[in-house]
């Protein structure tokens, strides 16, 4: 596989860090792009103002809680677009609340995970991202 293209869509400058300090330990050759709102990610997503050169991400890593627009809004509005719809994203985010779970799948997330307050454990976690999603998983090919 070539390089993978993640968006994060994270508005917690440590969480950013730590994320892309993981993905960059992995194995896979990554390029992680972020974006620090829902609104942001939205024109990142449909090649918008400034973001009118970004690539089509490969998997998005997706907070609930962010300005602007909430994770909840995005995920809705990526997987009512025909041509955004086959992106994984992930629920990345601190919020182990049931009803966050449930909006989440109920807006076809393709899976949630609560970040661990450890930082090795959040390392860990992020790893085994990559480890699933990139190494295990076949992505679809949205570029050809």
């Amino acid at each position: 596989m070539n390089t993978v293209q993640i968006l994060l869509v994270e508005d917690n400058e440590g969480d950013i860090l730590l994320t892309k300090e993981a993905l960059t330990e992995g194995k896979i050759t990554n390029e992680v792009n972020v974006v620090r709102d829902g609104w942001e990610a939205m024109q990142y997503l449909k090649r918008e103002g400034e973001f009118k050169n970004s690539q089509t991400p490969d998997l998005i890593l997706l907070d609930v809680n962010l300005p602007r627009l909430d994770g909840h809004e995005v995920l809705h509005k990526i997987k009512e677009d025909n041509q955004l719809k086959y992106i994984p994203v992930i629920m990345l985010t601190t919020s182990s609340s049931a009803s966050d779970i449930l909006k989440s799948y109920g807006n076809h997330a393709n899976c949630y995970i609560t970040k661990p307050v450890e930082i090795d454990d959040f390392m860990s976690t992020v790893a085994g991202i990559e480890d699933f999603w990139i190494s295990i998983v076949q992505l679809p090919d949205h570029k050809g």
